[in-house]
């Protein structure tokens, strides 16, 4: 494990909430909202309206910018991010979750809780210094996220399709050119 539970959890949360704008559009009904807030078991308050949604949706361009930043800019953004939503870290434990770090309360409005948390994340990535571990998908035809929490630090596509329609291709191109 490359960061703490919940920081890897956030930052899995962040990529996947950024990756949804790629099309095709993943993020469309407050029912796909309902399964994103199921998958990373976010607690507190879930309004399940359209404007609830459309505030998530609207997230997705500062988290892009939040994750694809320079270490110093990063630091800015996240100085404001937790600023901006009065941040105040504690420590919980709560449901199958030993200690981990909240930092707004449970009432808040989703998406300000996703940009802490993602903020929260992105304070262990600066301080360690593992911006590598983030970056844009390989695949030239994609501008999907890629958060590589992978030993070796080999992870490349956003997505199993991508890595694959890569690798298809090179292996047209290699035949074409032995042929």
């Amino acid at each position: 494990m490359v960061f703490a539970h919940d920081t890897e959890q956030s930052l899995l949360a962040a990529v996947t909430l950024v990756n949804t704008a790629e099309p095709p559009e993943t993020l469309e009904t407050v029912a796909d909202l309902d399964a994103y807030y199921d998958r990373f078991e976010f607690t507190g308050r879930h309004d399940r309206t359209r404007v609830e949604l459309d505030e998530v949706r609207a997230l997705r361009g500062d988290l892009r910018r939040l994750l694809t930043a320079d270490r110093e800019t990063a630091a800015g953004l996240v100085n404001a991010m937790l600023s901006e939503a009065r941040a105040l870290p504690q420590l919980v434990r709560h449901d199958r979750f030993d200690w981990h770090l909240h930092a707004v309360v449970a009432d808040a409005p989703l998406a300000t809780r996703i940009a802490v948390e993602s903020a929260m994340a992105m304070v262990d990535v600066i301080r360690a210094d593992e911006h590598s571990r983030l970056g844009v998908c390989a695949d030239d035809d994609c501008g999907g996220l890629v958060l590589d929490l992978s030993r070796n630090r080999s992870r490349r596509f956003c997505s199993t399709a991508c890595g694959n329609r890569n690798a298809v291709a090179a292996y047209r191109a290699r035949q074409a050119a032995e042929g």
